[in-house]
């Protein structure tokens, strides 16, 4: 019989009861604040409703033990406000329900605050211009309570500036399930990160800050632009915003009135064709207000389907204003979602438009070179002095000779070779086809293939690379010289030295910007021949300091005739003051003036009527452009220090540097015998000095060598096609 009650029992309807007040509140408030981030974009809202321009985010262990924001608004009115700040349901956004069909603030609710107190320790400090001092009150469960055990909970005057601070400790504290299904302290910051970097893209206007608590460096610190792309490539980096395009679209009722309401226009910054990302960004705000829209996003990815490779995707920035009466903000909790009027519509012209602006600028594609030299490491085998064997060892003597990389602890001027030892020939194997490297310098070159424009030029096999001299360093014992070696020794830079030492060359790509292509190993190199051969030159011309061979010119052309030529034609020489003919005389003046030092250590032989007698000679087996001369001449006037002994001489060599580098454009392939003779000296003499003599600096990488191709690359592109 007790077995029959209690299954009778056990089948009856529950008793329904009220809850308790204090549950209905911490159920509330674990559907509003579900982590620390979501916390964090209620109150970043607030700040926003209160016309802040400066916002700053503390948080330590990823918001769960600290979480704090300040702002420089309006502040919060002292008074009965204070009391129920923190109760559900207190706003001062709206009064009555017909307001919700025209909100235009981030909150309407006043639950956000109170949901806040009632899983965590809140406290806020506020000040509005009016008052004369802050106020700091804390709040637990939605009521006041004491800031420190014995006092009263009334608000207590501080020291503060204008605005609010809102301090939340020890976050979900008392909800031990939620605190523990939380991810990583590492994870929750990067999911406030984001959020802040949404907001900020939007509010360009308005300066961000978020760092750890105990941090010197913050890891979002954004001024105050104007621009919505400036503040894309400052949050999300130049990669994403040198692909970004602008589109805007409008509804059909643009040209309607104001209060019609199925007006509306979006504004969006998408990525084009080039880039490509494993995960979609899609920041999209509807009425500035921070949200997710399935729909839109299942429509663009569709439209970047059929542009980016399967698994990658686009950065979209999406803001759509529409009149508050077509949306529905009140569907979410969090406000997440919004519900608004003719979705299909909306969504359908939106992706239309992305379309339309990435299919036309996919028309070709761009691909990013590196100007690292990729594939060689800095701690390179190399610089441990050992060498992986040759392939080929088929190396023209000239190579052979200046295969090694100059060191620290080498003069300038000096090679040193690495030792091959035995093991490195038995660590040769069976290279496949994309590891095989022409090693040959005269094996067929990029010019052979090209069209002839003359019948009479041909590839004749005599063009092979001269022999050049070795250039001994001259001795020298001035401090100033001996400085200005140990820099150049200083700033090598090692792997790049060994490529030049090494290369091999292919061919001119443009002689007007002085363009070529070279080879070593596996990686194809785009150079600009005319900087490094200037730096090359200097390099000479500071071994050879004090010791130059003199280039006679016969007949003596007079210095004031050559410099008068090349202020004729010099732009901007009236922001001087002076005439033309004073330029040329104070010019001409001066290096006269200073023939003795010109000739004692630049072997510039002037004589005492003004005539050139010489000029100093770097290379015996390289003439430079005599056309430059006038150039060279009257730049020694303005552009070399005079006054401090090592930057005149620096100043000097560079010049000197520049005039024996080739000219742009001089040739340019047109078969004339100058074409001819220039193109033919750059290849066979310059490019083969710059094997033999050339210490690299580190500054080359920024503009000068880049890698365009590589070989086992091009293999894995032709074996995906």
């Amino acid at each position: 019989m007790s077995q029959e009650k209690s299954a009778s029992s056990s089948q009856d309807p529950l008793p329904i009861h009220r809850l308790h007040q204090s549950l209905i509140n911490r159920i509330a408030a674990g559907e509003i604040i579900h982590r620390p981030a979501s916390a964090l974009k209620e109150l970043l809202e607030n700040c926003l409703d209160a016309r802040a321009t400066s916002i700053k985010i503390t948080v330590k262990d990823g918001g769960m033990k600290l979480l704090q924001i300040q702002d420089n608004g309006c502040g919060i009115r002292v008074g009965l406000t204070y009391r129920f700040l923190a109760e559900r349901f207190t706003t001062s956004k709206i009064s009555s329900f017909s307001d919700l069909s025209r909100i235009s603030t981030y909150g309407f609710r006043g639950e956000a605050l109170a949901s806040i107190s009632h899983v965590a320790h809140l406290s806020v400090v506020t000040k509005t211009r009016p008052d004369a001092h802050a106020w700091k009150a804390c709040y637990l469960d939605g009521v006041l309570v004491p800031s420190k055990p014995g006092q009263t909970p009334d608000p207590k005057p501080c020291a503060g500036i204008d605005g609010t601070i809102i301090t939340i400790e020890d976050m979900f504290y008392n909800t031990p399930v939620r605190l523990s299904a939380l991810r990583s302290p590492s994870e929750e910051y990067a999911k406030i990160l984001d959020v802040v970097t949404k907001y900020a893209v939007h509010n360009p206007a308005i300066s961000f800050l978020c760092k750890k608590a105990g941090s010197s460096s913050p890891e979002i610190s954004t001024s105050q632009v104007s621009d919505i792309s400036q503040a894309i490539q400052s949050l999300y980096g130049y990669a994403v915003a040198k692909e970004l395009l602008r589109v805007d679209v409008t509804s059909e009722h643009s040209k309607d009135g104001i209060d019609h309401p199925e007006k509306w226009s979006a504004e969006a910054y998408c990525t084009n064709a080039n880039y490509q990302a494993k995960k979609m960004v899609f920041p999209l705000f509807i009425n500035h207000r921070l949200v997710e829209s399935n729909p839109l996003r299942r429509a663009i990815e569709s439209v970047y389907g059929g542009f980016l490779p399967k698994g990658t995707f686009p950065f979209v920035y999406l803001s759509i204003e529409m009149d508050p009466r077509s949306v529905d903000v009140n569907v979410h909790p969090t406000k997440r979602e919004v519900l608004f009027l003719n979705e299909e519509v909306i969504v359908e012209r939106i992706s239309d438009a992305i379309q339309q602006n990435v299919v036309g600028q996919s028309q070709s594609k761009a691909f990013e070179y590196q100007t690292l030299l990729p594939g060689v490491s800095a701690n390179s085998s190399l610089m441990k002095g050992k060498m992986k064997a040759r392939e080929n060892e088929s190396e023209s003597e000239d190579e052979n000779e200046n295969g090694g990389v100059p060191t620290e602890s080498a003069p300038l001027g000096e090679l040193e070779s690495y030792p091959i030892t035995v093991d490195s020939f038995l660590s040769v194997q069976k290279s496949l086809s994309q590891h095989k490297v022409r090693t040959s310098i005269q094996d067929r070159t990029l010019e052979s293939m090209l069209p002839l424009n003359d019948p009479s030029r041909s590839d004749d096999s005599s063009g092979r690379a001269v022999r050049l001299r070795d250039i001994k360093e001259s001795q020298c014992n001035l401090t100033s010289i001996a400085e200005l070696r140990q820099s150049v020794v200083k700033n090598v830079h090692h792997d790049l030295t060994e490529i030049i030492r090494n290369h091999i060359f292919v061919g001119f790509v443009d002689s007007i910007r002085c363009l070529s292509l070279i080879q070593h190993s596996t990686k194809l190199y785009l150079v600009n021949h005319a900087t490094l051969a200037e730096e090359m030159f200097y390099q000479l011309a500071l071994i050879q300091f004090g010791n130059y061979r003199r280039l006679r010119l016969d007949p003596h052309p007079p210095l004031r005739t050559l410099v008068e030529l090349a202020v004729n034609v010099e732009r901007g020489t009236e922001q001087s003051g002076l005439e033309k003919t004073e330029i040329v005389d104070r010019i001409a003046q001066t290096l006269v003036d200073r023939r003795e030092m010109l000739s004692e250590y630049f072997a510039l032989d002037i004589s005492e009527s003004g005539d050139v007698l010489a000029l100093p000679h770097l290379l015996k087996e390289y003439t430079p452009d005599l056309n430059k001369l006038p150039t060279f001449l009257m730049r020694l006037g303005p552009q070399v220090d005079w006054r401090s002994e090592r930057e005149c001489f620096e100043s000097f060599m560079r010049e000197l540097a520049y005039f024996y580098s080739p000219a742009s454009g001089v040739w340019s392939g047109d078969a004339t015998g100058q074409g001819k003779s220039a193109a033919w000296q750059t290849e066979h003499i310059l490019f083969h000095a710059l094997r033999k003599f050339l210490i690299a600096p580190k500054s080359l990488l920024d503009n000068d060598v880049v890698q365009v191709a590589n070989l086992p690359d091009l293999y894995r592109v032709f074996e995906r096609c």
